[in-house]
């Protein structure tokens, strides 16, 4: 949950230029599969979509504020951009623009930070430019 936070922090900074979507996939710890110890909750393996979109209501309680969605239980949304089982993701214009390693080790909310701040400078910058005086 703590790295829920940081995104929910960096969506609320950068509102203003990108809007944020938080993808409920598969479960990476169920309670009937490979067990985390430190897990805040026990959810068994999806084997329904109700059962998933119970699992992810628990993340819209946790993620006030923040769009959740959830996957399909054919798992597409997690097969295309291979979340496996967290990732950060950038898409302007229906493309990839940033793709972060995968989580937990490769899951970088600085790198996130870094590209939107990027982003911003560079949104700026194009309206400066675009200032006509007559």
């Amino acid at each position: 949950m703590t790295r829920l936070a940081a995104f929910q922090r960096v969506a609320r900074q950068y509102a203003d230029i990108a809007d944020s979507l938080l993808v409920y996939i598969e479960e990476a710890h169920p309670s009937d599969g490979w067990v985390s110890s430190d897990a805040p909750y026990q959810i068994p393996r999806h084997r329904c979509l109700e059962d998933r979109l119970r699992a992810a209501e628990l993340m819209n309680r946790e993620a006030q504020g923040s769009a959740v969605v959830v996957d399909t239980m054919e798992n597409s949304s997690n097969s295309a951009y291979g979340a496996y089982f967290e990732r950060l993701y950038i898409l302007k214009d229906e493309k990839v623009v940033y793709q972060g390693g995968r989580g937990p080790e490769g899951y970088r909310i600085s790198e996130l930070r870094d590209w939107l701040e990027r982003y911003r400078s560079d949104l700026e910058a194009s309206k400066a430019a675009a200032v006509v005086h007559v």
